[in-house]
């Protein structure tokens, strides 16, 4: 487990990390979801101990981070403008890493650069930018650490690449218990990847929480009533977050479970009535507001 207890970090006394506590479960996939300069990147250098916080302390497996390569020998960190040595191609930067990480697996590593289509014996500046991305990632996969921890990792990749990343991940997931965590600015990027999602705004975590949790209980539920006072009586027996009407049709999200919803129209005369899946972007809308933000001005502009 990685934990952040209490961090701090200023730049000439502009509060860049303010006060954040977040556990990192093994065996998940954690989303940092932020604007840009929300503070993301500069939680994750002090989550690798790139940066020292100016309070608080990092702990991989209960070992503190900073200055420690114990404990760093644990992660491989995929930076938002990630190196490469000047004239390497990926050959090169594999036998690098594989002295870094003695568990580096250089069969996949050469097997996914052929799935891909990325020849190792290329320069890596000659390659694109979502090459060089496959590139880095694929070096991170392959270092077989406990934790890979990845600043904008989508960014660059085509659809067909992202899908085929994630579904890396969830096959290391399974098989080793690899623990991604992904920051990003792009809530839709990490939809169908997390199991828990932490937002960071102005530096701090305004929500943290398992998505699972999440979308068990709120919901949303369609309906036309046949009459106003079956309308009422319905509403009396939920937990409304907000109500959408079009013509006869409303649209609630509700704080409850399925199980509740069910229960409460069993009594109700509708003409139409159906629960819907919340995306992970309306989730979040309808959890900020509630906590008196708008994401929508947040993350998605």
């Amino acid at each position: 487990m990685i934990e952040l207890k209490a961090l701090n970090k200023s730049f000439d006394g502009i509060k860049a990390v303010d006060n954040i506590n977040v556990d990192i479960k093994e065996g998940n996939v954690f989303g940092l979801i932020g604007t840009n300069g929300a503070g993301k990147s500069t939680v994750m250098r002090i989550m690798t101990g790139i940066l020292k916080p100016d309070s608080g302390e990092v702990f991989v497996d209960g070992e503190k981070v900073y200055n420690n390569v114990s404990a760093k020998s644990k992660f491989f960190f995929i930076s938002d403008d990630q190196y490469f040595f000047a004239t390497a191609n990926a050959k090169d930067m594999e036998r690098y890493y594989s002295r870094i990480y003695p568990n580096f697996d250089k069969g996949a590593f050469y097997e996914y650069m052929v799935r891909f289509g990325l020849d190792p014996q290329r320069k890596i500046n000659t390659f694109s930018k979502g090459m060089k991305r496959q590139v880095i990632l694929l070096l991170g996969i392959c270092s077989n650490t406990k934790y890979l921890i990845c600043d904008e990792t989508f960014d660059g990749l085509d659809p067909v690449m992202r899908q085929s990343i994630k579904s890396i991940f969830a096959s290391e997931i399974d098989k080793r218990q690899l623990t991604p965590i992904i920051a990003s600015h792009n809530l839709r990027e990490l939809e169908d990847i997390c199991d828990h999602v932490g937002l960071l705004h102005k530096g701090g975590v305004l929500l943290s929480k398992d998505l699972e949790d999440m979308k068990c209980g709120i919901q949303k539920v369609q309906c036309v009533f046949k009459t106003d006072g079956e309308r009422e009586k319905a509403e009396k027996l939920m937990n409304i977050i907000k109500d959408e009407k079009r013509g006869s049709l409303h649209t609630y999200t509700v704080r409850e479970t399925q199980e509740s919803i069910i229960n409460a129209f069993a009594g109700i005369e509708t003409i139409f009535f159906e629960i819907l899946p919340l995306s992970l972007e309306e989730i979040f809308i309808s959890e900020t507001e509630v906590a008196g933000y708008d994401i929508k001005k947040l993350i998605l502009g």
